[in-house]
């Protein structure tokens, strides 16, 4: 029973598990878009077809707009170089920003 709850514990303090994660309550967390509404969900929407064709590409937007990262910490977090993330994002904003046009 001792391993049972010794590896139970473990397991919930992994870092894949949520483990080391703060807790904060959703009163305190802020976006990273300032946007009106319409234009938050036009991007979601958008970005659903962007995934569908790249989903890197999709990631990094993902990370950029709603979490607000830097572009260094997405590199980071994606574990590839700095000047990869700057060139996706770069052609993701391009890609988006011809999609919005087109639905306006």
């Amino acid at each position: 029973m001792r391993r049972i709850l010794i590896e139970r514990a473990r397991a919930k303090r992994r870092l894949r598990r949520g483990g080391g994660g703060e807790r904060i309550p959703l009163d305190h967390v802020t976006t990273a878009s300032d946007d009106p509404p319409e234009t938050v969900l036009a991007i979601h929407e958008a970005l659903e077809k962007l995934a569908a064709r790249d989903s890197f590409k999709a990631e990094v937007v993902k990370m950029r707009y709603f979490i607000g990262l830097s572009q260094d910490e997405i590199a980071r977090a994606l574990g590839v170089s700095g000047p990869t993330i700057r060139r996706h994002w770069a052609i993701a904003r391009a890609w988006l920003y011809a999609e919005m046009k087109t639905r306006k």
